[in-house]
């Protein structure tokens, strides 16, 4: 089966990642960072990584500046193999990351991008439309695609969703498959029906180290159990699963199969401290 064209658009940044023993307290004081260092970040830089790992023919579209930091992060992803179609901003997307080894994390916005412009929105809606499917991320860029209802599938990432949020509406009823994790909800089934109840035809919950489950709009119920790892950094661990999953899917897999191979794709993720090992020889570490 030939591999699908698949365009994602969203979120990229160039990252300060420091691991300390704990969050910092919100009192003045001074504390030693365990390790740190600088990456490629952004759920849908995970997502295009992990997809060009498995073959699947995709191209990234997100904003990046013209700036150092925008030459550092698209000069990364090119060595990794991921092609990507900029969209202008004055600036690109920054953030410092402080985390500790159990999977806390405090991200610090230094800087994000700016709105893109109508003809830049107009060339990802054609880009859209051209695709097999769109993985369409939650951003501005993001919100201005699925306010034109395009007719190409959309697989749409909904983070921590807590079932209520305005602002991920518009990206649930757009949706042909939607995923999230469970952070904010004690009841991932009835997280999940809620979303299928506004159009989605699946809806997968990911759960840390207890698995991922599924839900069909037929109310068929899928489970499958993290992949063994030895955990590096946990971050990008859900953009690999979903990347994982989508690649099986497009290549035929059913839903069973297609767990399975989402949870390998996390363990890649998350025995690697970036997104994709394919960027540790990328950025020379």
């Amino acid at each position: 089966m030939p591999s699908p064209r698949v365009v994602v658009c969203g979120p990229s940044a160039w990252n300060h990642l420091i691991v300390l023993d704990r969050l910092p307290e919100p009192v003045p004081h001074m504390q030693f960072a365990e390790r740190a260092w600088h990456t490629a970040g952004g759920t849908s830089v995970g997502k295009a990584l992990h997809l060009a790992d498995l073959g699947v023919d995709v191209r990234l579209r997100t904003p990046v500046g013209d700036d150092a930091d925008g030459a550092r992060l698209l000069a990364a992803l090119e060595a990794a193999g991921v092609t990507v179609d900029r969209v202008a901003s004055e600036r690109t997307e920054r953030h410092v990351n402080l985390m500790t080894d159990a999977g806390a994390r405090v991200s610090l916005y230094v800087s994000t991008p700016t709105t893109p412009s109508s003809a830049d929105v107009d060339a990802a809606a054609l880009a859209v439309a051209e695709a097999d499917i769109a993985v369409v991320d939650l951003s501005e860029l993001g919100m201005l695609l699925v306010e034109r209802s395009p007719a190409t599938p959309l697989w749409i990432d909904l983070h921590d969703y807590d079932g209520s949020s305005a602002f991920h509406e518009p990206f649930v009823r757009a949706a042909d498959v939607v995923f999230m994790n469970d952070d904010r909800t004690d009841d991932p089934w009835a997280l999940m029906r809620s979303c299928l109840d506004h159009g989605p035809r699946l809806a997968v919950c990911t759960r840390g180290a207890e698995g991922a489950v599924a839900l069909s709009a037929s109310g068929e119920r899928f489970e499958v159990a993290a992949a063994p790892a030895t955990v590096v950094d946990t971050n990008g661990a859900g953009d690999a699963f979903m990347a994982g999953f989508l690649a099986a899917t497009a290549r035929g897999a059913a839903v069973d199969d297609a767990l399975r191979a989402a949870a390998e794709q996390a363990r890649i993720a998350i025995g690697s401290r970036h997104l994709h090992p394919a960027l540790e020889s990328a950025l020379g570490d």
